[in-house]
Order: C-alpha cells, then sequence, then structure tokens
C-alpha cells in the first residue's frame, strides 16, 4: 500500500465517527473544554475523551491550558486529504438537522461562560475601582494609550467599567464611546463622567452592549481598545474580530491583558473566565480577526503585595485598502 492510499485510509477512518465529526465540527466554530463538549453533545467525559484523544493523535487539534481545564481548538488544514476530506464533511453536516441542535446548545454554553463575568460585574458594580486597584495597571494604561492616542480621534473603549480608561482618554481631548455589558457599571461610570471637565474635542458616550457584539457601526471609530477585558468574554477571538470590524482602515486596535497563569485565586475573587493567554494564542486570534502584523509586548508584575502574572500589550492595524478597493 503507497503512503497516499495510507493517508487517505487514516482520513476516512477518522472522520468516518459521526461524534468525532460533530467535535471537529464545533471545534472549527469555538475553543471549548470537555466539560462544555459534554453538555453540547450529551456525552459521558469518557466518551468525549476518548474522541478527543483520537482527534489530537492525528493531528487535528490543538490545545491551551487554562489553569485547570484545557481547552480545544480545530483549525483544519490548509492543504492535502484532509483537507479536501473536512471539506466534504462539512458540507454534509451543514444540512445535517443535528447540526443545527449543536449550534443551539454551543449558543447556550457561551452565553452560560458571559453569565458568570456579567453575574460577577452587576454584583461587584461600585467596589470595582477599589477592587481593581489590585491589578496595579495605571502605569499599563498609560503605556497602551501611548499606542493610539492624538487628540479628535473617535475610539472605542470595549469593556469600559466604570469608564476610567474613557474619562483619561476623554480628557486627552478623544471622542471616546465606552462599551460595557453590566447596566450597574454603566450607572456608575455615569456619575463619574458627569464630574469630568474634558477640553474641546474630548467626550465619553456610553453605550450598552457586548464586546462580542459591539454597538457601533462598522468603520466608525478610529482605534478600539479592550482592556483587561479578554479574560472576561466568552469568545476572544469574537471579540478581536468585532473590534477589527468597527475600526476604520488603517485604525489601531488595542489589547491589554494577562499572559498565560495558573493563580486560581484570580478565578474566585476577580471572577476570571480565562486565566491569561499564551503569546502564540494572542497572536492566532490576531490573526484569525485578519490582524497578521500583530505587535506585542510583555511586561512583568509591578504589583506589590500581590502575586500577580505578567501582562501584555498587544495592537495591530487593520489593512487600508488599496486601489480603492475594501480591506
Amino acid at each position: 500500500m503507497t503512503h497516499a492510499s495510507q493517508e487517505l485510509q487514516r482520513v476516512f477512518k477518522t472522520l468516518s465517527d459521526p461524534t468525532r465529526m460533530r467535535i471537529l465540527r464545533l471545534l472549527e466554530r469555538e475553543e471549548l473544554v470537555v466539560q462544555e463538549l459534554m453538555e453540547v453533545l450529551g456525552m459521558a467525559q469518557s466518551r468525549v475523551s476518548r474522541h478527543l484523544a483520537i482527534l489530537r493523535e492525528a493531528g487535528l487539534l490543538s490545545d491551551r491550558r487554562n489553569g485547570t481545564y484545557v481547552s480545544y481548538r480545530f483549525v483544519p488544514p490548509p492543504e492535502g486529504s484532509w483537507r479536501e476530506a473536512w471539506a466534504v464533511v462539512k458540507r454534509s453536516l451543514g444540512e445535517d438537522p443535528t447540526s443545527e441542535r449543536d449550534d443551539l446548545l454551543l449558543q447556550r454554553v457561551l452565553e452560560a461562560r458571559g453569565d458568570q463575568s456579567k453575574s460577577f460585574f452587576d454584583s461587584i458594580g461600585p467596589e470595582w475601582d477599589a477592587l481593581r486597584k489590585v491589578f496595579n495597571d495605571d502605569a499599563l494604561r498609560a503605556r497602551a494609550v501611548e499606542r493610539l492616542v492624538a487628540p479628535g480621534l473617535k475610539v472605542a473603549d470595549v469593556g469600559t467599567g466604570t469608564a476610567i480608561l474613557a474619562c483619561e482618554l476623554g480628557r486627552l481631548g478623544l471622542e471616546v464611546i465606552g462599551i460595557d455589558h453590566s447596566r450597574r457599571m454603566l450607572q456608575v461610570a455615569q456619575g463619574k463622567i458627569e464630574q469630568q471637565d474634558f477640553p474641546p474635542g474630548g467626550s465619553v458616550e456610553l453605550r450598552h452592549g457586548e464586546a462580542n457584539d459591539i454597538p457601533i457601526a462598522s468603520d466608525e471609530v478610529e482605534a478600539a481598545l479592550a482592556h483587561m477585558v479578554l479574560h472576561y468574554v466568552a469568545s476572544p477571538v469574537e471579540v478581536i474580530r468585532e473590534m477589527a470590524r468597527i475600526v476604520r482602515p488603517g485604525g489601531a486596535i488595542v489589547i491589554v491583558d494577562f499572559v498565560e497563569h495558573d493563580h486560581e485565586w484570580m478565578r474566585q475573587e476577580l471572577g476570571v473566565v480565562w486565566m491569561g493567554f499564551g503569546l502564540d494564542d494572542i497572536r492566532a486570534f490576531f490573526a484569525e480577526a485578519g490582524l497578521p502584523n500583530v505587535r506585542i509586548e510583555q511586561i512583568d508584575s509591578a504589583a506589590r503585595g500581590r502575586d500577580l502574572p505578567a501582562t501584555f500589550i498587544a495592537s495591530a492595524r487593520r489593512r487600508a485598502a488599496a486601489n480603492g478597493e475594501s480591506p
């Protein structure tokens, strides 16, 4: 048997199982942990883990540790037999009623992720300003602002919280749109904004909405910033994709967040969903959002009295249109 025949036999054997096809379809759409796959598929852990092991052995899955959990993702091979076979399988699954059920349950799983952080912020409300001092992040905010500030810019502060950063940007003469999913946090933010004395051109407008469905029109702002937000969202890549959508061609997207860590106390005390991110994961997220030329700077923690992970500042610019074409 030739090598090509052996490879085809391996492809067909791996993809012949309906459950493995469903798993790959789910993991192509979203990064999931075993428990979440169990909820969508309605299967026991042993069965889901067995299929994941087969798919990993076939080289079809990437994984990364998120604290005590492992998240899995399927990135289809760019070429060859696997790619061609998956294209056929994907078309077939698109007509399968089971896929519609899987999509509905996947959406519920992602909503549950978001509800975890939403409940935390709704409960913490006015106390957030004091609690967030654990981040010791004033210097980080300043360094992030340096990457996008020019007076007169219209910028989005995604996950604005109590509008600390939005107000700083407004005082620099920027027109800021602050977005947050917690109405209680926005109430606190509005009170803070009313106390500001912004210079000409500086302002802060608040909008209620989700980071993965930003209530801002496409190409509406010159820059978008998400400061210590990504580790609270259900799908980081969707948020970056949304930020790229609302930014005009040539505009900046800036993310500040924690590097991958194992500080479980942060899950309990700060309500985080993700235990930081590997820098390669961030590069992959930006690339998936159509932003391949990302610049990343890692900064060691300068916090005193608390063991905090390192942080990173990642930034990229949306590609400008060429020859009058859309980017």
